[in-house]
């Protein structure tokens, strides 16, 4: 399934692009005047193959959770209890996500790929009468939680594999349903770890360069999550070649399904909106498996973690927001979300020069 998954993702349309990129000539406004909106829409047209391209509604955020061995080490003063609670949160409609989602008109799906306590069972929803359906859940589990990194494998091959599996299912299922950009979000306390040692390890910054505060640790503790990730690679040597490989060695449950969501998408064609710091660590591995996924990819915000704009930077996508955000869960992309789908609207909604009656320069 990932083989013909990888084999169905192709080059942006170069025709397409031509296309958006002449038209945008002819538009009632100064040529380039809407900066990096204009690249974007020329990117959608071409990720389409079609000019203009369809506007990105509706929206689904998915929300994969899993948990970590490497939890044990320290690194976050969080209990890993929250991960599981914050599940019910979500479906109880009471996070931030849910709040964001609502404005945005998003659907929500939250997948247990991974948490290592039992879920609260649902209390009812909090979200305000709507048409907005509840938040779902998905029971997906691949294992009770990771391994720990810094001692040994995090994920056996075939546990990385099944949960990048997951997330191509996932993609085909919201995209059947009508989706038309998919939206990543995450939830698991200590996943900023796995995330640093997948960013260094794709990228091939120091663990200095990739590792950040997450929740807001103190120096001491973040002075330990460094050495943590830094003993994890050079136990590991994971080889940025073999994505799977590295997934299995220093990833978390939620990277390789988010990693495995973004391959599903760029083979439907289908915009994915990134959210932060773990979206971000799990499109290189996409990127790894197939460098022509980049193509489906949207940088929805800068998150405040370091190791975000090194795997921006790395992979060549440029932030549509930057407000320090580094809450995760996807609340970043749903903030991002109105300026994709103006971007494209651009292209359907705004008068030429000619059908306008306006005189060009």
């Amino acid at each position: 399934m990932l083989e013909t998954t990888t084999s169905a993702i192709r080059p942006p349309d170069e025709a397409a692009m031509a296309a958006a990129r002449e038209l945008h000539g002819r538009l009632t406004k100064p040529a380039g005047s809407l900066g990096l909106l204009e690249n974007l829409s020329v990117r959608l047209a071409g990720l389409a193959g079609t000019c203009p391209p369809p506007v990105p509604e509706p929206a689904a955020v998915a929300i994969f959770a899993g948990d970590h061995g490497v939890h044990a080490q320290g690194v976050t003063p969080w209990p890993q209890e929250v991960t599981a609670q914050m599940i019910g949160n979500f479906l109880a409609g009471g996070a931030v996500v849910n709040a964001f989602a609502r404005q945005a008109g998003a659907s929500v799906t939250v997948v247990d790929v991974g948490v290592a306590h039992p879920l609260p069972a649902s209390t009812g929803s909090a979200t305000p009468a709507s048409e907005l359906g509840a938040p779902r859940l998905i029971d997906a589990s691949v294992r009770r939680g990771t391994r720990d990194l810094s001692v040994t494998a995090a994920l056996t091959r075939d546990e990385a594999l099944a949960a990048v599996l997951t997330g191509v299912r996932v993609a085909d299922e919201l995209i059947d349903a009508g989706a038309g950009i998919l939206l990543t979000g995450d939830m698991g306390i200590g996943n900023t770890t796995p995330a640093a040692a997948l960013i260094a390890a794709f990228t091939g910054v120091d663990p200095l360069d990739s590792t950040g505060r997450g929740t807001g640790v103190d120096d001491a503790t973040y002075a330990h999550k460094v050495a943590v990730v830094r003993a994890a690679l050079a136990r590991h040597t994971p080889d940025p070649a073999d994505p799977l490989g590295v997934l299995a060695a220093v990833g978390g449950l939620e990277h390789a399904a988010l990693a495995g969501l973004i391959l599903g998408a760029a083979a439907r064609r289908t915009p994915v909106l990134l959210d932060g710091v773990i979206a971000v660590s799990a499109a290189l591995a996409a990127a790894a498996f197939a460098p022509d996924a980049v193509a489906a990819m949207v940088a929805g915000h800068r998150s405040a973690e370091p190791g975000a704009t090194v795997a921006l930077r790395h992979l060549g996508l440029d932030p549509l927001i930057d407000l320090g955000l580094r809450l995760g869960e996807g609340t970043g992309a749903l903030l991002a979300l109105p300026v994709v789908t103006g971007a494209v609207r651009v292209l359907h909604e705004v008068a030429t020069f000619d059908s306008a009656g306006v005189a060009e320069k």
